[in-house]
């Protein structure tokens, strides 16, 4: 422990904690230096010193910056990356000007509690703190801006992600009929393959192979590449599509007019279908789970069903084994055979000749 000059400046070295510190004194006369250091060892004996953190200067805005140069638009899809943009929108008003070590859990749940009164759903609210913490674990683990997590000690909304909606196949043909020819084609092809709207407006004619019948999708939502197979009806509206466009396009979905479809105007369209074709409660994700009911009421197991919707895990899909009980039948009539020796059908009941004959434990 000591004082060093380095410049013009006195310098202090000392040990806290086991970690070895050298601290400016940003004085240049040695007897105020000193003054300053004798403060520093009576805080230190006391175990009252603080280290200054790089946090107290910097700002929420200033730690958003650096979050969507240096990780969001490098790690990120661009899709997501154009989400965290947005939720940026309703963080900064809010917390902008605020420095790091300033930002309080108490405050963060005042947000939370008011976006709910002003009508944010629960998952937007999340995706709104799930970015805010994000950025506050950098700051704390790689920038050493901060010593804590203020985000890490709110509780997240509870968010049902239980959605039993899908397409039966009568609303399908009313939704194919009320849809523009375009919209017609690529409802039927996110049925067929459940593809997300994001890898269907993006799909490109290189990621297709004809010969194959494969398309190769790169860069997903599970940030993984996979080549997967397509259906015959999928596969012909690929080549209705080649077709009429003789393969001169990059994308293989346009609008009427030729050109890029955006998320907005897809989503705007299907909204006017569903209502024309008088469907309720329908979004356009939920034919992404038409496409995974289907393959369960077809008997496909659910092992295939996740490796062909690239969900994470089986557990994501359980919930389309109950759209469909009958596809469980397969299941449970095996305990029908392969009894055990001291279980045995022994008799049919006199009312019921020609029944079934009934189970009956044989006693010793």
């Amino acid at each position: 422990m000591g004082l060093y000059k380095r410049g013009t400046v006195w310098w202090m070295s000392f040990t806290h904690r086991g970690r070895q510190i050298r601290k400016s004194t940003e004085k240049e006369d040695k007897k105020l230096a000193i003054r300053i250091f004798d403060k520093l060892k009576g805080e230190l004996a006391e175990d009252k010193w603080f280290e200054s953190l790089a946090g107290e200067k910097i700002t929420f805005s200033e730690m958003l910056d650096k979050y969507m140069a240096e990780y969001s638009a490098i790690n990120k899809a661009p899709r997501s990356h154009e989400r965290d943009k947005g939720l940026r929108k309703h963080l900064e008003p809010v917390f902008g000007n605020i420095v790091l070590t300033d930002i309080t859990p108490r405050q963060i749940n005042d947000y939370k509690v008011r976006r709910r009164q002003e009508g944010a759903s629960p998952r937007t609210v999340n995706y709104e703190l799930i970015m805010m913490g994000h950025a506050f674990n950098l700051a704390l683990r790689e920038w050493e801006w901060v010593k804590e997590n203020p985000v890490s000690k709110v509780r997240k909304e509870k968010v049902n992600n239980f959605i039993e909606r899908w397409l039966t196949f009568e609303e399908e043909a009313k939704l194919v009929k009320a849809s523009p020819k375009w919209l017609q084609e690529i409802i039927v092809f996110a049925i067929h393959t459940g593809f997300r709207e994001s890898e269907i407006l993006d799909l490109t004619w290189k990621q297709v192979d004809f010969n194959r019948r494969t398309i190769t999708l790169y860069e997903q939502k599970n940030k993984s590449i996979d080549t997967l197979p397509v259906n015959q009806t999928a596969l012909q509206v690929l080549k209705e599509r080649y077709e009429s466009t003789g393969g001169a396009s990059l994308r293989v979905f346009l609008n009427e007019c030729g050109k890029r479809i955006f998320a907005q105007n897809l989503i705007r369209s299907f909204h006017g279908a569903i209502k024309k074709a008088g469907i309720e409660r329908l979004r356009f994700h939920d034919l992404r789970h038409t496409f995974a009911t289907r393959l369960v009421q077809n008997g496909v197991d659910l092992y295939r069903v996740q490796k062909l919707g690239r969900w994470k895990t089986t557990s994501m899909i359980m919930r389309y084994a109950h759209h469909y009980p009958e596809s469980l039948r397969p299941g449970i009539e095996t305990m029908d055979r392969g009894f055990p020796e001291n279980i045995t059908n022994l008799s049919q009941s006199p009312k019921s000749k020609g029944s079934r004959p009934l189970l009956r434990l044989v006693t010793p």
